[in-house]
């Protein structure tokens, strides 16, 4: 016994001195660490601290607000870490700064370490798995080659053309099978059919494809659509999860099932393209009409042949198109349920654009939301970018910083540090939107004889800005208008349950959690009130 408790006072003695050994050499550390940050710090000065990954994560479910609340006390901060910084803003100098004034400086290619290591950056770290080197993930000649095309591409009148006639057929056949849905169940997740309708026609658009989930008739297309939510979904939880690349090295947990939704997905894309390829091969489809509408076509036109390098500029173009709008439009009715005054006005709008009668068919309805009509929605137009301030699609936005600098507002950043702006936090801030601009107002953007009056990037970001802003920003508003016109000048809709509240998904894209479900009821043309 006493031997043990000569050898247990022994260890006891020797831990002791170890932990007196190891807290000295901590002490020397953080003292030495002081001196060199109190030295730097004479000619450089960094954002405060204002919170840490740990309550980022404990936050999560909530992430968005609790960093607005960081940005309204801060209004740019950083979260502590042991290298490199994440800073958060919401200071449009510093955003038209990283957009625009040093665009070069800030992005998300591969950042050169010393010995020439090489660590990807932030975002594109996040992202490749799922986006590989497609235009939202890449920087460089990369992203130059992909934007100058698609720019073109996106802009050229057969394009236009096609996807508009695109939009108003898969808007007709979202309110009829709306119309069958609601008869068997009065309460419809409105959020779930805008999602296949969005998919259904920007996979029309961009690979040339009836994708069919509206009638959820493709079964390899069904398969696809549920693989690409869960891989957007668990990519988006990687902001947050410290072990993720742990996971992914082993093949467990969240990163296994990542690796299989992406499975799908690829398998799905490639036959597509393969099977696209064979067509535009074949002599026999050259008299074929719309064969080369679509922008995969186009891009295989132009000589690009690579599957991976299509693959990436397929998925990344559905991402932005299919996510994004049905997103905004999901939002958008959810706020005009809780403005049932704001959405009669715009169907009185619809009715005085469109000039149907009470007893046109939605056909009818559709043939008369052309370019003419679309362009004096001014007030739809507003009330869509009201929905994108309050509840921008992709709420939060981050770029690697590639050598040090300083930003307008005097404080440093450091190479490898990420500065992510936020639109979902910029969107409620009083000194860039008033007193009320945690309100729906469409009226904001609306000068004095009602016509839509566009904000700076810098200051509403949902489409970015600089040499980056959304090369799909009047594709989008356009597929939202035409969607939002034949289905408000079809129905009403109300709230299943008002007083059930409706919250965001932390990911990344702002989905509603748990869908939106709406009741929904048949619109005489003739209609001026609300009711139900």
């Amino acid at each position: 016994m006493s031997m043990i408790m000569s050898d247990t006072h022994e260890f006891s003695s020797s831990f002791v001195t170890l932990i007196a050994a190891a807290l000295a050499l901590i002490s020397a550390i953080l003292i030495l660490i002081t001196h060199v940050t109190k030295s730097s710090q004479k000619t450089k000065k960094y954002h405060p601290f204002g919170s840490t990954h740990l309550n980022k994560i404990l936050h999560y479910d909530t992430l968005l607000d609790f960093i607005t609340e960081l940005c309204r006390k801060y209004k740019t901060y950083r979260l502590r870490s042991f290298s490199s910084s994440e800073i958060f803003t919401v200071d449009p100098a510093v955003v038209e700064h990283i957009l625009k004034t040093n665009f070069p400086n800030y992005g998300k290619k591969i950042l050169i370490l010393p010995r020439k290591w090489k660590l990807q950056g932030f975002f594109q770290n996040i992202v490749k798995d799922l986006l590989g080197d497609g235009i939202f993930a890449v920087d460089g000649e990369k992203w130059k080659h992909q934007r100058k095309v698609s720019s073109y591409e996106f802009s050229t009148k057969i394009v236009r053309d096609f996807s508009s006639v695109v939009f108003k057929n898969t808007a007709v056949k979202l309110v009829r099978i709306i119309s069958e849905a609601s008869a068997a169940n009065p309460s419809l997740d409105m959020q779930d059919f805008l999602m296949r309708a969005s998919l259904d026609s920007v996979f029309k658009v961009i690979l040339g494809t009836d994708l069919d989930g509206l009638s959820g008739t493709y079964d390899e297309g069904d398969r696809f659509t549920k693989a690409f939510d869960k891989a957007n979904a668990i990519t988006s939880f990687r902001f947050a999860d410290l072990f993720w690349k742990i996971k992914r090295f082993l093949n467990i947990g969240s990163e296994a099932e990542l690796r299989k939704n992406i499975k799908v997905i690829d398998e799905f894309v490639y036959k597509l393209i393969k099977s696209k390829k064979e067509q535009l091969n074949n002599p026999q489809n050259d008299l074929k009409p719309g064969k080369k509408e679509d922008i995969l076509s186009r891009f295989l036109e132009l000589g690009e042949t690579d599957p991976k390098y299509l693959r990436d500029i397929v998925l990344n173009f559905v991402i932005a198109g299919k996510d994004t709008t049905a997103i905004t439009i999901s939002w958008f009715f959810y706020l005009l349920c809780k403005h049932p005054e704001i959405q009669e006005k715009i169907a009185k709008q619809i009715i005085e654009a469109t000039q149907v009668s009470s007893d046109s068919s939605i056909e009818e309805l559709a043939a008369k939301v052309n370019e003419e009509t679309l362009d004096k929605m001014h007030y739809l137009h507003a009330a869509l970018s009201e929905t994108l301030r309050l509840y921008s699609p992709v709420p939060m936005d981050g770029k690697s910083v590639f050598s040090d600098d300083t930003l307008p507002d005097g404080f440093s950043v450091k190479k490898g540090d990420v500065v992510a702006f936020v639109p979902y936090a910029m969107g409620r801030m009083k000194d860039l939107w008033g007193n009320d601009a945690e309100e729906f107002r469409p009226e904001r953007w609306l000068d004095e004889n009602g016509h839509f009056r566009p904000e700076s990037p810098f200051v509403f970001t949902a489409f970015q800005g600089g040499p980056r802003i959304c090369i799909g920003k009047d594709f989008a508003y356009r597929q939202m208008k035409i969607f939002s016109m034949i289905l408000i000048g079809s129905y009403r809709f109300k709230l299943s349950d008002e007083s059930k509240p409706v919250k965001y998904k932390t990911a990344l894209t702002l989905h509603i959690d748990g869908g939106l479900h709406l009741r929904v009821f048949p619109r005489s043309r003739n209609e001026e009130t609300f009711s139900a």
